[in-house]
């Protein structure tokens, strides 16, 4: 199993990752503005094996409505720097309070279609810890193994065509979960870094 030093040492010396076009992933364009965000990916310890938590977001949200992804969200004007936005948004979404403590390290700057640009923070949550989810929020959280995360070859390429473009994403299915587009995509970059660094 990964410990927390490892997984730390690892993102500390991780190199860019390339992109599904490139490898699946979706670039701004030169000169646009994306809209800053950041995102918590928990990595769960429990009884010796990790995992990683997970939410679904409610059908009613203006974006990404009823979609399996990280607790996080915009970059609001008084948050000092990605981290405490990931840290604020989680502990909104799901109850979860954390401190920086906790954070042990990040993944490359994720773009998405929506028009964000996030910065996906990695912490640490040792079990146990108690969690009160946002109702208006988050409709459900769960955890997918991590040894599932880690193994390259769970996570599918899929495509979806709209006008004249052909648009590429990863999917990784999990106990009649979706996960796909930039969660599963996040999730593919961490367990790249963590196998290959």
């Amino acid at each position: 199993m990964l410990s927390r030093q490892a997984i730390k040492e690892k993102l500390a010396l991780s190199k860019p990752i390339r992109d599904i076009n490139g490898d699946v992933s979706f670039k701004h364009p030169v000169g646009a503005s994306p809209i800053p965000a950041a995102v918590l990916i928990p990595i769960i310890y429990r009884n010796g094996r990790l995992s990683i938590l997970l939410t679904k977001r409610t059908a009613h949200l203006k974006h990404h409505a009823g979609q399996v992804s990280f607790p996080g969200g915009r970059v609001s004007e008084e948050d000092i720097g990605r981290q405490f936005t990931a840290l604020r948004e989680t502990e909104e979404e799901i109850g979860l309070k954390l401190d920086e403590s906790s954070l042990i390290g990040k993944l490359p700057e994720y773009d998405i279609r929506t028009g964000f640009r996030v910065t996906p923070l990695v912490g640490w949550v040792e079990s146990p810890f108690a969690c009160t989810i946002d109702p208006y929020e988050v409709e459900s959280i769960f955890e997918v193994p991590m040894e599932l995360i880690l193994e390259l070859g769970n996570y599918e390429i899929a495509s979806s065509v709209s006008g004249l473009e052909t648009r590429y994403y990863y999917r990784l299915p999990y106990q009649g979960h979706e996960i796909w587009g930039a969660t599963a995509g996040m999730l593919r970059n961490l367990a790249s870094v963590l196998v290959e660094a």
